[in-house]
Parts: structure tokens; sequence; C-alpha cells
């Protein structure tokens, strides 16, 4: 296929997402079923497009002025891709399979392409009901921040200490995927995102297979450490699903002591057994529940640290999955915050006094973090936030001080100040 094709493609692809309200991932599938002349790269780069196109729908629209298909699609050519006029002119021929041509209007407005006049909500592209919680705890950075979180991420590695001796031996290994070493994990690998949207294989290469490598966000890797997990403790992973986190705590803990890993959907941890065989993890029980009984029951007041990585609206993940800021609703919000106070209630029963509860979110609400954390402290006595600062030094990350933003109860990772997915991390210690 031709690029201008592609393009055509894409706004085919973001019309049936609109039409159909569905994620991407199923329009893209079922445009690829029908379409099966299209080769794989054809594929990878009309998805690149889409996405690329979802990262700046709001914006792209709004140096259009229209909100079609189309339009979008264009606006992001100038704006993501940097292309200029007369470059989009040129894939806008009207010839065979290629988009038709510009208009009068649409070269002056791709000419002309400015997002100074922009509210908040375009300029930094998300949805305009959530600008009063993100305003409240960005203040005057939020469209930089928001703008951030549109840029496409990398691909990040968490090397196992399990199976690999350092971080370096991994990267030696793997020369070939341009891997550089992250600069704020000290486990960390980052492949940076290719300009037609194909990443590497990673689950194909032998070291992956191996269980040298992991693949988990920086952030992730970071929030993780924080936890403190230590050889010999007893730790609950209460929301375990596919097991990425409970993979870095059993490292951590040098498969000494006990991980018990579990999640009220049993379904979401179908991946977790061949993770473990293949990482080489010795020192986790999972932990599957029946008929929505509780499976960890036994172990209230005997556990040294709870993991709590919360079901979330999955905001701070918006650069991997641009799809979703467009359908999220405030009904959304209020559901996980209602899972939210029910899995913390949880982790307080299982909590043994001196013990700590890590709470995590891929979220940057303030109503999913701090807000949360207030509610859930207004119902139980007897539990105090470790000072953000403590709480890094004891993880050996004081190299981040300067760079989170400290919260009333945790610190705040983001794409823009951090280079991460969007990660909440707070420590509650229960008193002895």
């Amino acid at each position: 296929m031709t690029p201008a094709a592609r393009i055509s493609a894409a706004t085919e692809v973001l019309a049936d997402i609109e039409a159909r309200r569905r994620p991407a991932t199923e329009a893209l599938k079922d445009w690829g079923l029908s379409h099966r002349f299209a080769g794989s790269k054809d594929r990878a780069a009309i998805a690149s497009l889409v996405y690329d196109a979802l990262r700046r729908k709001a914006s792209a629209a709004w140096i259009m002025g229209a909100n079609t298909p189309r339009a979008v699609v264009l606006g992001m050519l100038r704006l993501q891709r940097g292309l200029g006029m007369d470059a989009v002119a040129a894939l806008c021929s009207g010839e065979r399979f290629a988009p038709e041509p510009l208009s009068e209007d649409e070269r002056e407005r791709l000419e002309k392409a400015d997002l100074s006049g922009a509210p908040a909500h375009v300029a930094g592209d998300f949805p305009d009901w959530i600008e009063p919680s993100l305003q409240r705890f960005f203040g005057e950075d939020l469209v930089v921040e928001m703008q951030a979180l549109a840029t496409r991420a990398p691909i990040d590695l968490r090397v196992n200490t399990l199976k690999v001796s350092s971080r370096e031996e991994a990267h030696d290994a793997l020369p070939h995927l341009g891997a550089i070493e992250t600069p704020l994990s000290p486990l960390g690998l980052r492949i940076a995102p290719s300009e037609d949207g194909r990443g590497p294989a990673v689950q194909s290469e032998p070291e992956f297979l191996k269980g040298w490598i992991e693949i988990q966000d920086e952030g992730s890797q970071l929030v993780a450490l924080l936890s403190g997990a230590k050889p010999g403790e007893q730790v609950v992973d209460l929301c375990a699903g596919g097991g990425g986190k409970t993979l870095a705590l059993a490292a951590m803990m040098e498969n000494h002591g006990q991980i018990y890993a579990t999640d009220n959907d049993s379904r979401r941890l179908a991946p977790i057994h061949d993770r473990l065989a293949r990482a080489g993890v010795r020192n986790v029980q999972v932990r599957t529940p029946r008929a929505k009984a509780d499976a960890v029951t036994d172990l209230d007041g005997k556990i040294d640290c709870v993991l709590v990585d919360a079901p979330c609206t999955g905001v701070g993940t918006w650069r991997r999955n641009p799809d979703a800021k467009w359908r999220l609703r405030p009904g959304s919000l209020e559901t996980r915050r209602k899972e939210q106070e029910t899995v913390l209630d949880r982790a307080a029963r299982l909590v043994k006094p001196g013990g700590r509860i890590v709470y995590i979110t891929c979220s940057i609400l303030p109503e999913e973090n701090d807000e949360a954390l207030s509610a859930f402290m207004a119902r139980h006595d007897g539990f105090k936030p470790m000072p953000a600062e403590k709480a890094l030094g004891a993880a050996q990350l004081g190299h981040l001080k300067t760079l989170v933003r400290s919260t009333a109860y945790g610190l705040q990772l983001t794409p823009h100040k951090t280079g991460t997915d969007g990660f909440y991390a707070a420590i509650l210690v229960r008193n002895p």
C-alpha cells in the first residue's frame, strides 16, 4: 500500500470507531480481516496512524475546524507527524486509493495551524469533563503535562535478577534491539518508539523466553521498588492480575519469604502461572478465588506488605491506550472509586501491626489517589502515610526526589516529569 492509501485506510478505521463506539483494537482487527491484501507492515502503519490520530483528536479537530475522521487525520499529520501543508497535499491527490484533494479551507487551516488560543482540554487532548480534577492537581502545568501524555510511549523492559546477574548482561545480549538503559530504574532497558509504530517482537526473543526480561514500563518498575519488599517478608499482591508486579516483588525478595498473589477476578490470573515459571520464581502462591470467596482470609493480620495495584481509570496509560481517553465516562470513575474503597478495606484486614499497605494506581486523577486514601484513613484508624522523601530513600530511589510530584500522601510519576506512564504510589504504615 502507498502512504496515501494507508491514510485513507486510517480514516476509514476512525470512522468505524466513531460510528460503532468500540475499541480501536477491534476496529483495526476487523479492517485487517476485510482487507487481507494488506501486509503486516501496512497494518502496523495504519494502526500507528489511527493511534496518533486518537492521541491528537481534540487538537487536530480544533485546527481543522471540524471533528470528522478526515479532519482529525489531516490535523494529526500536521501536529503529530510534523508534515507541512504541501506534504499533506501531496498525499491527498484523489488518485487511486488516495484521499480526496484538500479544499481551500483545509489548505489554509493546515498552513496556519495554531493552538495558542485553544482551551486546555483541546491543547492537551483530553475529555473536558475531567479538566477540573486535572487543574486542581497540575495547576499551570496542566497543558504541558497532558501534551506529554499524548506522545508515543517507548517499550520498557525489566531485567529479571533471578535469572541475570546484572542489567549490563541483559543489555549486551540484546544489541539488535537498540535498547538503552532507563534513566531512573536500575533494572530497566528502553527501546524507543519507531516511526512506523512497529516495535520489535520482544516476546519472541530467546532472552524473553528464558525469563531474562519482562515488558514493564519504567514507572511500574519504580513503584514496585518503592514497596520495599524484602527477603523473608510475607507479602500479598491483592490485585495481581497477570502478575507483572508479582514478578518484580519476587526478584526483590530473591525468592525468599512468601508472596500470595490473588485477584477478585480469577480470569485475570490466567497468565501468571506461565510467567512465574519462565521467570524462575519459587516464592509465590497463587490464590485463585472460588465462587467469589475470599482466597486469603487465613492471612488476616499476618502480612508485612499488602500491595494494592488498584483498579483505576488508567488515565496514566493514555500514551499506550489513546482510544481509552475518549471512551472514559464519569460513571467509570465512580465505579473505580467504589472498587478502590473495597480493595483498600480488604488490605486493612490483612496487614499486621507495623506492616504497610502500598497503594498504586496508573492514574493522575486525585479522586483515585490522595482522595481515595483520605477517605480510607477516615474509615480506618491507625494508618499513617510514609513521607514521600522517606519512602524514596528507603527504596534507594532518592534520585527521583526532584522529578516526582509529591502529594499529600504519596508521589506522582508523569510522562512530562519522569518520562514514564502516569503512576501514583503511597505507603500507609499501620501503627505497631
